[in-house]
């Protein structure tokens, strides 16, 4: 869902390899003037972080935004809690199938759209290990099997 002004802050690599991820959102980010600099700049971190609602709000917890260094001594806390602006229907599907169903709200990556920030979380349900296995597994065969295509257009073309 990647369009032309956006531009990716940081991605939560790991999201992907510990969760299967069945819906993704786009919701905004509520920051003060030196966490968007801050963020503009790159120094931001998703890893760990997950998205919890509370009292009909959504939440992003455990992200870590570096203090922007030119700001004033007045500074903020860098893992502090952050609200996600999303559509009352949104919150009200996705706290309804983490109660139910067991999945979580994880955040897959940062990007500014208009130069505002953007977080796309995802509703998603961890992987076993042996899911993660067969993941290794199929990236591990595709690997192969495009080394040798690769050798064998080499050897038509010598």
């Amino acid at each position: 869902m990647r369009q032309m002004g956006d531009k990716t802050v940081v991605t939560n690599r790991r999201a992907r390899r510990e969760y299967f991820t069945e819906e993704t959102y786009e919701a905004g980010l509520v920051l003060t003037g030196s966490e968007i600099k801050s963020v503009r700049a790159g120094r931001a971190n998703l890893q760990d972080s997950y998205v919890t609602i509370r009292d009909g709000e959504a939440w992003l917890l455990n992200s870590h935004i570096a203090p922007y260094k030119q700001a004033s001594d007045q500074n903020y806390v860098p893992k502090r809690e952050r609200k996600l602006l999303l559509h009352r229907r949104q919150i009200d599907r996705l706290a309804g199938q983490v109660q139910a169903k067991g999945y979580t709200i994880i955040p897959l990556r940062l990007y500014l759209k208009n130069k505002r920030a953007k977080v796309e979380i995802a509703l998603a349900k961890g992987k076993k290990l042996y899911d993660k296995r067969d993941d290794l597994a199929k990236r591990q065969a595709q690997r192969d099997i495009e080394r040798a295509l690769r050798r064998r257009r080499d050897e038509v073309v010598r």
